[in-house]
């Protein structure tokens, strides 16, 4: 079966992009270039949120979000002896399993530019059962630059941000990376804002940030923007893969977008995953239900931030969340992206979701 065709080369832009919660400056010079062309206008807030407003005949408005942020570190410490080589000692910004970051590459990102460097991992052989069989964690981390010790003095300080360091390639059917939470959904959402043209009601198209620190930028627009509905487009979890029985999938790549019923943040409005459900089988689009018993997204950053409001939201199944082979199915990018436009352009303003 052929799969759909996408802007491989906007995805692998935007993923690639470094931009860790509250330092989303890159990621957001490339939304506000890609929304130039395709709404009325656009702002940005103190806390470097992205709006971007297409107008539409009546006041009835709707917002749709996307966050901008990935996962990363912050500097916390240099360390090492004055003779020798230095380290970079950091603090997580976002959810980090410790055990996916051994043997990886990074870069920090300082005042001077960008500086490479590497999570080394000790040869198994050389360690102790005990050392083996220790659980890491994100603090025991240390950043190895190839530096001696007054060196790397000089160039990295504390607040300086890390990210890891991947490129974003096509495998097969799939796309995989690292930050496509939520990079893979705020491109979909450029793409649906791209292609809406004279909507009946006033989209806001939402670039959050610091969802990842506990949905910050989505509280803030909540009341800020102050829509009549809001829908939310987030990765979810794909455990789609060997060691996982049917039950603990939760979605599967290339079954299609995810309509999502909950998650730990948020139970959608009823009456928006059932529109959302409706428009997919009207336009013949591959979805799926999304049932998330744990994690939070942007949807409920908006649900009660200025009174209370119906809310849905749309996910792209993702196989190994929160690490730098994130994989999504190329189908289930152009679904999200379909059904978001065709939930938007079918919007009137007089559909009753109060319950």
């Amino acid at each position: 079966m052929a799969t759909a065709s996408i802007d491989f080369d906007l995805l692998a832009e935007l993923t690639e992009t470094s931009g860790v919660p509250g330092y989303e400056d890159r990621v957001r010079d490339l939304v506000i270039d890609e929304f130039e062309d395709s709404v009325d206008r656009i702002r940005t807030d103190a806390m470097g949120n992205v709006v971007g407003t297409l107008d539409g005949d009546s006041e009835y408005s709707i917002a749709v979000a996307a966050h901008m942020d990935e996962i990363g570190f912050m500097v916390s410490h240099v360390t090492g002896d004055e003779d020798g080589f230095g380290f970079v000692e950091l603090d997580a910004l976002g959810g980090w399993d410790a055990r996916v970051l051994k043997a990886q590459r990074v870069t920090i990102h300082t005042d001077d530019g960008d500086l490479p460097g590497v999570i080394g991992s000790p040869p198994p052989h050389t360690l102790s059962e005990e050392e083996r069989e220790k659980t890491p964690k994100v603090e025991d981390v240390a950043v190895d630059t190839g530096l001696p010790y007054e060196d790397l003095e000089e160039q990295v300080s504390p607040g300086d941000l890390v990210t890891m360091d991947q490129t974003t390639e096509r495998v097969g059917e799939t796309v995989t990376g690292k930050a496509l939470d939520d990079r893979v959904c705020l491109f979909a959402m450029l793409e649906a804002a791209r292609r809406l043209e004279e909507p009946d009601v006033t989209v806001h198209f939402c670039a959050t940030v610091q969802e990842e620190v506990g949905l910050r930028g989505a509280r803030a627009l909540g009341v800020d923007v102050d829509p009549d509905l809001a829908i939310a487009l987030d990765v979810t979890v794909a455990n789609d893969v060997p060691g996982f029985d049917a039950g603990e999938r939760v979605t599967e790549l290339g079954e299609g977008t995810a309509i999502k019923l909950k998650d730990g943040s948020v139970i959608t409005n009823p009456k928006v995953h059932k529109r959302l459900q409706a428009v997919a089988e009207d336009e013949d689009i591959d979805y799926q239900h999304e049932i998330l018993p744990a994690g939070g997204t942007d949807t409920a950053g908006f649900q009660f931030s200025a009174g209370a409001k119906p809310v849905g939201a749309i996910s792209i199944p993702t196989r190994y969340l929160h690490t730098v082979t994130e994989t999504a199915h190329v189908d289930d990018i152009a679904a999200t992206t379909d059904l978001l436009e065709a939930f938007l352009a079918s919007e009137t303003g007089d559909r009753e979701y109060t319950l």
